[in-house]
């Protein structure tokens, strides 16, 4: 029997909403933080830089390959205990990274987070829908990924003018502090939520799967298959939701683009307009405040016309990409790179409320797998931009980028299920999750 899910529960979920964003802001700051402190790392241990790579290269891969089977083994944990262990472990990991004897030892620090990041990101965009009526579900998404640009614009920057002024331990013990905080708050402010059994109320938009795909209720999250096996053939199954496999060949290809040519992003800037130095930190810094302008806008449409929106903002960055590819000079290139910055930091918002409204009774488990395309996409990217510059082919990689995002687009185009043109304000809100008895209207 359907019901509506009830809001009694006396809770601030701006409150809550802003102590997850809060939460992306010191992942995704850890995350990169090694680009901008590589040479004060490697300085500070002893390796070369290359090295210091590793740092990058080994977390996403963990990250991407882990994803799925741990998301599997939390699926019936009770979802702020979990989001909180997760922040939890990012925390001791960044206190084990900043008082590390050995280069040995902050690898595998920063593996530990590497093992709570893909069950961080599989949770926390179908809990944050769940604080929110389904027709705001990709607006608190939105409000949530307001802390991956932030990280970008403040927390990177910000971070690696620390750690030249006072070393990076400094840095990650501040990071670590910074997560213990977000503990706090998420205990404080984030209701309690059970797992998503039979049905996740973060179905965005409240759309439903369309004629042709694998409903969701077929996919056994009703408790049919017993054990981890039974779990995780249930999280690799929900792929066989045609709208899943839409999403996240879009996210996989647009990302393996984007990626092969934002990785490379200073040199090229460099060719195309001589900034250095100064000139080239303001764009990069530009870039991420477009990003966050992008994001804003986003979150007032993405659940009323996502497919419009995610193919307007592919078209601009094909545009944008497209005016990299020849050296025009600084001003164009400026323009150009700043249009990318905006639409690339916000697509992830509509791409994320898309596998959760394709799969409302699945939501974590699609979003483990979302989180495996969006990790290939940004390992994938990062490989094939390096054989590309390796060739000498620096200034093909916008190019390659512009035509996989071409390619994405056609994608979207064919997949109206996934990606709807519109979407109702009223539809119904699906199956509840089953709260714990404390909370029950949560």
């Amino acid at each position: 029997m359907l019901r509506r899910r009830a809001y009694s529960v006396p809770v601030n979920h701006r409150a809550a909403l802003a102590a997850l964003g809060a939460s992306t802001f010191v992942y995704v700051t850890a995350e990169t933080i090694p680009i901008g402190l590589l040479p004060e790392i490697a300085d500070g241990l002893s390796v070369d830089e290359a090295a210091v790579g590793l740092l990058v290269t080994s977390y996403a891969a963990v990250a991407g390959l882990t994803s799925i089977p741990l998301t599997a083994l939390t699926m019936r944990f009770p979802r702020r205990g979990l989001i909180a262990l997760t922040v939890a472990a990012f925390a001791v990991s960044q206190l084990a990274a900043a008082v590390a004897p050995t280069f040995g030892v902050l690898i595998v620090s920063r593996l530990l987070c590497a093992l709570a990041h893909g069950v961080f990101w599989a949770t926390i965009a179908p809990v944050a829908a769940r604080l929110v009526p389904p027709s705001q579900g990709g607006r608190a998404i939105a409000l949530v990924f307001l802390g991956n640009s932030l990280a970008i614009v403040l927390g990177v920057p910000v971070g690696t003018a620390l750690g030249q002024w006072l070393g990076w331990r400094v840095v990650l013990a501040v990071l670590a502090v910074l997560g213990a905080v977000c503990v706090a708050a998420i205990f404080a402010l984030l209701p309690k939520l059970d797992a998503e059994r039979g049905g996740s109320a973060g179905a965005v938009g409240a759309g439903r799967a369309g004629a042709g795909d694998v409903g969701d209720a077929d996919m056994g999250f009703a408790g049919g298959a017993r054990g981890l096996a039974g779990t995780m053939r249930e999280a690799v199954g929900v792929l066989r939701n045609r709208g899943v496999a839409a999403v996240c060949l879009t996210t996989a290809v647009l990302m393996i683009g984007l990626f092969a040519a934002y990785t490379y992003l200073a040199p090229l800037v460099r060719r195309d307009a001589g900034l250095e130095g100064a000139g080239l930190s303001a764009l990069l810094l530009g870039f991420g405040v477009a990003g966050l302008i992008g994001n804003w806008f986003i979150g007032r449409w993405v659940d009323r016309r996502p497919g419009g929106l995610l193919s307007l903002l592919i078209a601009v960055m094909v545009v944008a990409l497209a005016l990299l590819v020849p050296v025009l000079g600084t001003v164009p290139t400026v323009v150009a790179v700043l249009a990318w910055g905006g639409a690339m930091t916000a697509t992830p918002v509509i791409l994320q409320a898309a596998i959760l409204r394709v799969a409302p009774r699945a939501a974590d488990a699609a979003s483990a797998v979302y989180v495996v395309a969006f990790q290939i996409g940004i390992g994938g990217g990062s490989l094939l931009g390096e054989r590309f510059v390796r060739a000498g082919w620096l200034g093909a990689l916008p190019l390659l980028a512009a035509v996989l995002a071409g390619v994405a687009l056609v994608v979207v185009r064919l997949s109206p299920t996934a990606f709807p043109p519109r979407l109702s304000t009223a539809l119904p809100d699906p199956l509840p999750a089953r709260q714990e008895p404390r909370d029950a209207a949560a």
